[in-house]
Order: structure tokens, then C-alpha cells, then sequence
């Protein structure tokens, strides 16, 4: 009889347990980025970082009581609206996610939130779109939007520094002419003016073109001491590039984050020293624990990998924190678990900040970039300066 009732219970118990695993959520979030398109050498280390996220929170077995996280990616082709919304409604409306990790390039992200994201009350978190006409927008989202890369209104003023602080006072612009670039160097014109360096021209340049020898030649007549390009590594601002090499009229660029990429020393290697840049990225201390997080699985320091990281934690975290996986229960969290107070949670920590939440605690995502969102989900960022030397891109500094 003993030896009944014990195999009676332990065959309750592991009935419970498959009940329990049974029952355990799937939650699917988006990641919609241009995986074709303008910047698509970037967006598998974006994905990449996001879903190392993902993995992680699924592996420790604590969200809502043992969900699974389930990735489920879509283009959004970075520069056509209309493809990208249709992605997104996909996403929620065939897929069923319950958050979205993008988009990336302003303008689709823009799209995004307005025809998608509020009409079916979804959160989105982009690591990467930093139009500062986003940032009024956020004051209308229902607060469903947040981005964990900073504005570019900020990366006008850090690339003024560095072009000054290089004694660069006098410069071309040319930017792709869509919400980003135009953002970007309308931003940066005001910074760099206002701190007395002088554009001699601001124009806009066209992706897909074969030949961008017009462009150049009216950069060129403007003159100027070095040539910013605020464009797309895998598209026209490559093209620029090349054209002004080839024909003599700038052997110095300054790149802002869309340009910076493996793909752009591998496109023009020495002709290129000399140059610098600069992009979104964390300290040099929270670079080293998400590279050794990421392990060689994909290039831990390609631009807005961190980020990504850490969009797809603040969906994760505020998802516990509200004890659903309801956009509309868990909107409201992802500054609580973004910022102090709580206990600090760095990149590879985030089952000990699953737990923390679960036994009634707070947490302070630190994660891969430092996370600190201000105002209406705004994130506050830091940089890191890139130089050309000897066909390798190199770190100079950080702001």
C-alpha cells in the first residue's frame, strides 16, 4: 500500500509539473529591422543582440511563471513605409506578439508607430531610430514608444565637439533625404553653427543611384574641410563616398552612425584614414561584458547590437514587473525597470532581475548601454569616437 500511495504521488507530481510546462506561455516579440536595404550589414547584429535577450530570459524559466520567448522577424526595409507597415501589422495581427523590438531607420519606425503600434495599443522599443522628430511623437504615443539610442539632436552636438576638437571648422553635409538624415544634419548645422564652425553647404542625396558624380561636384564647389556624410553605409553614402575619392574633391570624412559598420573599412580601407566618426555605444566597461556575453556569436560592437539588447530587456522585464504580457498592463513599467531606483542589473543578468521583480523587488536595467530613459522614453546615450588608421577603424574617445 506505502509503496502505492508513493508512486501515486510522484506521478502526481510530474503530471503537475508537465501540466505546469503545458501551460506555460509562448510570448512572441517582433523584431522588425531592415534586413534588406540601406543598412542591412548592421541588422543581423541587431537581431543578434536582441535575441540573446531573448534566449536568456527564456532559459532562466522565471518570466510570468515559466513562459518562453520566441523571436519572430520581419523587414521592415529601413526606407519604405509602406512595406514596413505591412510587416508590423503582420507581426501582430497573423503573428500575435506581444511587443516589438524596432524599427530601426526613423522614418519606417515613425510609420510604424502611428499606423500600427497605436491603432492596436503595442509597445515598441527601436534601438536605433534617433530622428529627433521622434521625440514629439512621444508625446502623443499612449506610451507605447521608447528607444534606447539617443536622439539625434544629441549626436549633432557630439559631433560637433569632435570636429571642432579635430580644429575641423569649416564643412560639406550632404544627408540621405529621409526623416534621419535630414534630422541629423539639421541638428548638427544648428550645434556646429552655434559653436562657430561654419557649413558651407547642407544638401540632400538620393539612395540607389549609380553615379553621385552631380552631388559631389556641388559639394565640392562649396568647399569645406572635410566632408560630413550623413547617409547609409550600404547605399548612397558609400556612393558618395567613392565619387568623392575617385574625383579628388575630399579625402576626409566625418561619419555619423549609419555610416559606421565593418562594411564601410571593408569598402574603402587606407583611403579613408584620416577620418573619423562617432555612434551610440556604452562605456568601454559595459562594451567588454556584452562582448564576452555575446561570445563570438556575432560582432558585439556593430553599431546599435547593444541596444538592441537591451530594447528586447525592458519588454522582458516590464512584461514581469507587470505580471502580464499585455501591452496595455505593461506599458507603464518600462521606466520603472529602466531606471532607479533598484537593484542594478547588467547585460547577462537579467534571470537575477526576473527574480528580484518576482520576489517583490526593483531592478535598474543597466544592461549593455547603461539604459536611462528621460522625458516621454527617451533615451540619455553616450558615444564612442571612431578614427581611420592604416585601413582599421580604431576607438579615439568617448562622450
Amino acid at each position: 500500500m506505502k509503496k502505492f500511495l508513493l508512486t501515486s504521488a510522484v506521478s502526481a507530481i510530474a503530471a503537475t509539473g508537465a501540466l505546469t510546462a503545458a501551460n506555460a506561455e509562448e510570448i512572441k516579440i517582433g523584431v522588425i529591422l531592415g534586413f534588406t536595404g540601406p543598412i542591412e550589414s548592421l541588422t543581423p547584429q541587431m537581431a543578434g543582440g536582441a535575441e540573446l535577450a531573448m534566449q536568456e530570459v527564456s532559459d532562466s524559466g522565471l518570466l510570468l511563471g515559466g513562459a518562453t520567448v520566441v523571436s519572430v522577424r520581419a523587414d521592415s526595409t529601413c526606407i519604405d513605409a509602406g512595406a514596413a507597415t505591412a510587416a508590423a501589422e503582420r507581426l501582430v495581427t497573423s503573428d500575435g506578439v506581444k511587443g516589438i523590438m524596432g524599427a530601426d531607420c526613423s522614418g519606417v519606425t515613425g510609420a510604424i508607430l502611428q499606423n500600427v503600434a497605436l491603432p492596436n495599443g503595442m509597445v515598441m522599443v527601436s534601438p536605433s531610430a534617433t530622428s529627433p522628430g521622434l521625440s514629439h511623437m512621444n508625446n502623443e504615443d499612449n506610451g507605447l514608444f521608447f528607444r534606447t539610442s539617443p536622439s539625434d539632436a544629441r549626436q549633432g552636438q557630439v559631433m560637433t565637439e569632435v570636429l571642432l576638437e579635430a580644429g575641423v571648422n569649416t564643412v560639406a553635409v550632404t544627408y540621405t533625404n529621409n526623416d534621419y538624415g535630414k534630422g541629423l544634419a539639421d541638428s548638427f548645422q544648428q550645434a556646429y553653427e552655434a559653436a562657430g564652425g561654419t557649413v558651407t553647404i547642407n544638401a540632400a542625396h538620393e539612395d540607389g543611384k549609380a553615379d553621385y558624380s552631380a552631388e559631389v561636384g556641388a559639394l565640392a564647389s562649396a568647399g569645406g574641410d572635410r566632408l560630413v556624410v550623413a547617409g547609409y553605409v550600404d547605399q548612397g553614402g558609400s556612393g558618395i563616398v567613392r565619387a568623392a575619392l575617385d574625383s579628388g574633391a575630399f579625402d576626409t570624412f566625418q561619419f555619423p552612425d549609419g555610416m559606421i559598420s565593418a562594411k564601410l573599412v571593408e569598402n574603402f580601407g587606407s583611403e579613408i584614414d584620416g577620418s573619423q566618426g562617432q555612434h551610440p555605444a556604452p562605456s568601454e566597461e559595459l562594451a567588454a561584458r556584452f562582448t564576452d556575453l555575446v561570445g563570438g556569436a556575432f560582432d558585439a560592437t556593430s553599431p546599435f547590437a547593444p541596444e538592441s539588447y537591451d530594447a528586447a530587456a525592458l519588454i522582458m522585464l516590464a512584461m514581469q514587473a507587470a505580471g502580464s504580457s499585455d501591452p496595455a498592463d505593461y506599458k507603464s513599467h518600462v521606466m520603472d525597470v529602466a531606471n532607479a531606483p533598484g537593484e542594478q542589473i547588467q547585460s547577462g543578468e537579467l534571470a537575477k532581475a526576473l527574480q528580484i521583480i518576482a520576489d517583490g523587488g526593483d531592478v535598474d536595467l543597466v544592461g549593455a548601454t547603461g539604459v536611462e530613459l528621460v522625458g516621454p522614453g527617451e533615451a540619455a546615450g553616450s558615444y564612442r569616437v571612431v578614427g581611420f588608421e592604416n585601413g582599421q577603424e580604431v576607438t579615439v574617445g568617448r562622450k
